[in-house]
């Protein structure tokens, strides 16, 4: 029999997890909404254990919470019962608070994003360290891992892979769009976009940015062209005030 994952919400992020643990997992979710709980069970494509929130007992659960920040207090009132562990997926929510509203016997904050549905993840985590093999394997379902030394390298990493997928659908979009401009049909400029990001994804991870970079880029060439106007746009810098800001905003979440 397979072990039983419980979800406390039923956004997009959880939505994205289930997914990628479905196959490996019983999935159970709790919510308030039972039309959202069928909703959620339609969208995962497979049979769920569903339960609303007022009541709902977590005794000895795997429970991974994916409810809004502002909704810490209200969620965890309707609980009873003390979990196993919580697996938090909330930004900016410290271990401290969690501990103070939920009833549980550890907690681990993780950041998975959007690519879990896929099985493609980056998920950075960090907390009880007792179960960092077990939070490794768990997340290692959706994807890869890293396990951070403190609540704000986490903060830092969800700036970066937790928001991370906006800003480069941001540059995806953006570079079709200058293609299209240029005289390229949409749905040519769409496969020729997704081709670059298929490939980039691979190279990425054997390569160093800056090498890449420089592998590609002959003198006075293609691309040191349209690379001179993304410095001239200033895009460099963007991107790490990008990173700052989400950054700050979660430790704002935070207080």
């Amino acid at each position: 029999m397979r072990e039983t994952i419980t979800f406390i919400g039923y956004g997009n992020m959880a939505l994205s997890i289930a997914k990628g643990l479905k196959e490996q997992y019983r999935i159970e979710v709790a919510g308030r909404d039972t039309n959202k709980l069928d909703a959620f069970e339609s969208a995962l494509e497979t049979s769920i254990d569903k339960h609303l929130l007022d009541g709902f007992d977590v005794t000895g659960k795997t429970v991974i919470l994916c409810v809004k920040p502002a909704n810490v207090e209200e969620v965890s009132a309707k609980l009873i019962g003390k979990a196993r562990i919580l697996y938090s997926v909330l930004a900016g929510t410290t271990i401290e608070k969690l501990d103070a509203y939920f009833n549980t016997n550890a907690i681990v904050r993780c950041m998975p994003n959007l690519a879990a549905s896929v099985g493609a993840s980056m998920t950075t985590m960090t907390g009880d360290k007792n179960f960092k093999d077990e939070a490794g394997l768990l997340m290692g379902s959706i994807g890869s891992t890293v396990w951070l030394d403190s609540e704000k390298e986490i903060d830092i990493a969800t700036a970066l892979a937790g928001s991370g997928p906006a800003y480069l659908a941001l540059i995806a979009e953006a570079l079709a769009d200058g293609a299209v401009k240029q005289g390229l049909k949409r749905t040519d400029a769409m496969r020729v976009m997704q081709g670059l990001f298929a490939g980039f994804g691979k190279l990425i991870q054997k390569v160093h940015p800056a090498l890449l970079k420089d592998g590609v880029m002959s003198p006075g060439g293609t691309t040191a062209a349209g690379y001179g106007a993304l410095e001239e746009g200033n895009v460099r810098a963007a991107c790490i005030d990008a990173i700052e800001k989400a950054y700050l905003k979660a430790k704002e979440l935070s207080k």
